[in-house]
């Protein structure tokens, strides 16, 4: 072969190795910058964390951490439990340690749930919720030492600025037994959270592609823990006219499958299947992509796209949502930050907003706001109004209270609801802060309480023997189809010398002999307890209180209401129970055919066992009366309580 061959052959192979994607990769000239593309993600990585698996207790504690940038943030926790065939769910201790300022809304429906934290720097809008105040805790230890004498440890979590958390409660089977925090762990099922700052979003232009084709380039980095899961990704582009040409590469460790839900028709490039929202069930095979940013880049390019609209590198999530407005017109930047002297900190007006929710009963509307907790959001209040200005807030006692009875200061009152304006001046305003409230105008409505002994629930009754069941219901009328009825919490009160029986708690049944039961065909609130049948001193008489909270569908105010009724205790066979008249004959047949049997009895005896050398005169024994009296006081004394003691219904 001579020289010109082997110089052919030389270029022909250089040629092929500059098409090849890793070449590519290695000579793609992109200059990521930041771009206005928006996104956020849900995770179940924490900083440092653990979840142990405690079937037997009584009582899990489930504690975070939490640390903030800012002096003051808004954090919405969730906690749920799945349905669990009738079983209750477990009452839960959620200890809430923070090193800044937070707002916490929390929502626990149907949770037995007491939360402990530090009044100081917690600040919750969670009507219903018990609360505890955590003591002063000189570090993470002592508060953990705390914590354990509560009850079992069922996780702990350090999270960096959350925004939102959602706990689950269910078992985790496969998680040890104790919970010892361990460094980037990921808390499976358990917890997912979002975090307030928004992901870092690049992107480029690609020199030497022609064309309005553009990339959206998502990497998910490996977790701690491999396990199989699967990440949801919502893209979002907001695009005026048509539909973009625009490429979706995802790119992941191989055990992560992806759901992509997507409002425009797009290129997916993913390693690990993939299905589309609208067809779940068509899983697609992925392909084998580059796992770093450059070559990831090369792809980008091989698939001819002139601009690499976002790229974005995370942690490993479960959910991710991308927003942009590209869609093929140009590289959205973000402007270069600009060196300037930090600006003073000014009033956080969302989360003051937020804090304006009066309270409404015997009609008059209440707004109460701590004057610590308005400094620490950074603002200083002029004046607070109703929308008659002649009504301002009083300063008492640390708050602003401003009040208002239904037929003053500018209210406007319909048949079930009274509406309002709040009026907020501040220092650092120049037009006031408007706010429109509403309460629900709860002297139209009328509450019942009722005692029924039979699970139909036909016919009331205010008298309850010890031992029994009794079902009760809570119901309001008028019905109104835009407000649910909801039942927050019930006891009975057995007078001074006996312990309030706790019968619901925070919308859960307290104890293994209340029964939640399903509403009535109208939507009243039912359920149903078991009295214990031994109780010291014996109560004659108490008071069944229930709590209700009315929810208007169209807004997030609450109105609370509390009936109670008076009922008669009755012990089983004590005089003054009034019995019908086939339970009096019955009684007495019993009696009589108990005393025949008897003076049978003892006849038989008598006759087989007299001596058989002489025989005795055949004399009529008559049963002593006594007889038929011990055997029933025998029979009574022998009645035992009912499985309810005092700690499953206390």
């Amino acid at each position: 072969m001579d020289r010109s061959t082997l110089s052919l052959v030389a270029a022909l192979l250089l040629a092929i190795c500059s098409l090849s994607p890793t070449s590519l990769a290695e000579t793609v000239h992109c200059d990521l910058q930041p771009v206005d593309s928006e996104v956020t993600y849900v995770t179940n990585q924490v900083s440092e964390g653990c979840v142990a698996h405690v079937p037997n207790a009584t009582l899990e504690v489930h504690i975070f951490f939490l640390e903030f940038p800012t002096h003051m943030s808004q954090v919405e926790l969730t906690v749920q439990v799945s349905k669990q065939n009738g079983t209750r769910p477990r009452e839960v201790l959620l200890v809430l340690s923070t090193d800044k300022n937070i707002f916490l809304q929390l929502q626990a429906a149907g949770i037995p749930l007491h939360l402990a934290y530090d009044p100081k720097l917690v600040f919750q809008a969670s009507p219903g919720v018990n609360t505890t105040h955590l003591p002063d805790f000189t570090d993470k230890n002592h508060l953990l030492d705390w914590a354990r004498t509560k009850g079992a440890i069922t996780s702990i979590a350090k999270l960096d600025d959350p925004q939102n958390i959602l706990l689950r409660l269910d078992q985790a089977p496969r998680s040890p037994s104790s919970c010892r925090p361990e460094p980037h762990m990921d808390m499976g099922h358990t917890l997912e959270w979002q975090p307030s700052a928004k992901a870092s979003v690049r992107g480029c232009r690609l020199e030497g592609v022609a064309g309005h084709k553009e990339a959206h380039i998502i990497r998910v980095l490996p977790g701690p823990k491999a396990r199989s899961r699967t990440v949801t990704v919502k893209v979002e582009l907001r695009c005026a006219l048509e539909d973009p040409d625009a490429v979706l590469i995802l790119q992941g460790p191989p055990y992560v499958s992806w759901l992509i839900d997507a409002n425009h028709n797009m290129q997916i490039l993913t390693t690990g299947a993939y299905s589309i929202k609208i067809f779940p069930e068509g899983n697609m095979s992925g392909v084998q992509l580059p796992d770093t940013p450059q070559g990831l880049l090369g792809e980008a390019r091989r698939l001819n796209t002139s601009l690499v609209a976002s790229f974005v590198e995370l942690p490993l999530a479960s959910v991710v949502s991308l927003r942009t407005s590209s869609c093929g017109g140009g590289l959205q930047t973000s402007p270069p930050p600009v060196q300037t002297t930090p600006p003073k900190e000014s009033c956080n007006l969302h989360l003051l907003m937020s804090l304006i929710q009066p309270k409404c009963s015997d009609d008059v509307m209440t707004l109460v706001l701590k004057k610590d907790l308005i400094s620490t959001l950074m603002c200083t209040i002029m004046s607070l109004t109703f929308w008659d200005p002649n009504c301002r807030a009083e300063d008492r006692d640390g708050q602003f209270v401003l009040r208002s009875t239904y037929s003053t200061c500018g209210m406007q009152v319909t048949e079930n609801v009274v509406s309002n304006e709040v009026v907020v001046n501040l220092l650092s305003s120049s037009s006031p802060q408007r706010k429109k409230v509403q309460c629900i105008n709860v002297e139209s409505f009328s509450f019942q309480l009722g005692l029924y002994l039979t699970p139909q629930f036909l016919q009331a009754s205010n008298t309850l023997e010890l031992g029994q069941q009794g079902f009760v219901q809570v119901s309001v009328s008028p019905l109104i189809p835009e407000l649910t009825l909801q039942l927050d919490s019930c006891q009975l009160d057995l007078g001074p010398e006996a312990e309030t029986v706790e019968l619901i708690q925070s919308q859960a049944a307290k104890g293994s002999c209340v029964s939640l039961l399903s509403p009535s065909p109208r939507g009243d609130v039912r359920f149903s307890f078991l009295l214990r049948g031994y109780m010291v001193p014996t109560p004659k008489a108490g008071t069944l209180s229930c709590t209700v909270a009315l929810h208007p569908r169209t807004w997030s105010l609450e109105v609370h209401r509390t009936v109670s009724m008076r009922l008669n205790i009755v012990s089983p066979g004590m005089p003054g129970k009034t019995l019908v008249l086939p339970a009096v004959l019955g009684i007495t047949f019993g009696a009589f055919l108990i005393g025949a049997l008897l003076t049978a009895a003892l006849w038989y005896i008598y006759s087989h066992t007299r001596p058989p050398s002489k025989r005795e005169p055949v004399v009529a024994v008559a049963a002593p009366a006594s007889s038929e009296s011990s055997s029933t006081n025998h029979s009574i004394g022998s009645t035992q309580s009912t499985p309810c003691s005092t700690s499953s219904m206390a």
